[in-house]
C-alpha cells in the first residue's frame, strides 16, 4: 500500500487526529498492513505483547478462556478500532487473544516501540492513548456490574440493543443490526448458554420484537425492546 494510501486509512483512526501531517507520513512508514482469513489468530495469548493493531476491514473478537477452556468474548471490535493497546501500559504478555470473525480481516500493525515515539514528539497524543485507557476500563467495570446484577435474559436484550445504537442500520421504524456471530458467540459475550441465546431469541420473536437470521438481527422496534 502507498505511502498517500496509508495516510488517508489511518487519518480515520480517532486517536490520530492530533497528529500533524508530518508525523502522519512518519506513522505511515512505521505501520505495516496485514490480513487474516476467517478464524484465524492475529495474537495469541501468552505470547510478547509487543505490537499494536489498527482494524480497517472486517471483525475481531477479543477472547479469553476460562480454567475449564470455555471461551469468553470481551470485546467485540470493528473497523477504526485499536487493540492490544494494554501493551503500550506495561503488558508484557498477552493475557487475551484476537482472531478473525470475518472472511478477510484486514489490519495495521505497530511496534510498541515506534507508537511511543509518536507519543513523545506529540503529548496530546499522550492525553488520547489514557482516554482511551479509561473507556476500556469503564466498559470492563460494567461488564462485570451486568454479570453480578443482571440475569441471563437482560444481559442478551442489552447487547441486543446496544448492538443496534452501535451499529444498526435504521429502515423505517426498525433497525437491522448485520453481524458475524453465532449464537454461541452471544453466549459468550454474554456470560450465559447457547441453549439459552435460543430460547430468549425465540421468545423476542414470537413476541415479534425482533426478526433474525445467521447474520442479522432486525429489531422490530427499540422502544419496545425489554
Amino acid at each position: 500500500m502507498e505511502t498517500n494510501s496509508k495516510i488517508a486509512f489511518l487519518t480515520q483512526f480517532p486517536l490520530f487526529d492530533v497528529l500533524t501531517p508530518d508525523e502522519r507520513v512518519l506513522l505511515s512508514q512505521m505501520v505495516q498492513l496485514k490480513k487474516k482469513p476467517r478464524h484465524s489468530y492475529i495474537y495469541y495469548s501468552s505470547e510478547a505483547s509487543d505490537t499494536l493493531f489498527f482494524l480497517l476491514k472486517g471483525v475481531v473478537k477479543i477472547g479469553t478462556h476460562s480454567t475449564d477452556e470455555k471461551e469468553v468474548i470481551k470485546n467485540i471490535l470493528h473497523p477504526m478500532a485499536m487493540f492490544g493497546e494494554l501493551s503500550v501500559v506495561g503488558e508484557k504478555c498477552r493475557a487475551d487473544f484476537a482472531m478473525s470473525m470475518s472472511e478477510e480481516v484486514q489490519y495495521f500493525s505497530l511496534s510498541v516501540e515506534n507508537f511511543k515515539t509518536l507519543m513523545q514528539k506529540n503529548p496530546r497524543l499522550n492525553n488520547k492513548v489514557l482516554n482511551l485507557m479509561g473507556d476500556r476500563l469503564r466498559r470492563a467495570e460494567n461488564r462485570l456490574e451486568s454479570l453480578i446484577f443482571k440475569d441471563a435474559r437482560t444481559r442478551i436484550v442489552d447487547f441486543i440493543r446496544d448492538s443496534a445504537n452501535k451499529r444498526g442500520k435504521q429502515i423505517g421504524f426498525e433497525m437491522l443490526i448485520k453481524h458475524s456471530l453465532t449464537q454461541q458467540d452471544i453466549a459468550n459475550i454474554t456470560g450465559t448458554s447457547r441453549q439459552t441465546v435460543t430460547s430468549v431469541l425465540n421468545e423476542l420473536k414470537k413476541l415479534n420484537l425482533i426478526h433474525f437470521t445467521r447474520k442479522s438481527i432486525l429489531v422490530r422496534d427499540m422502544a419496545k425492546l425489554s
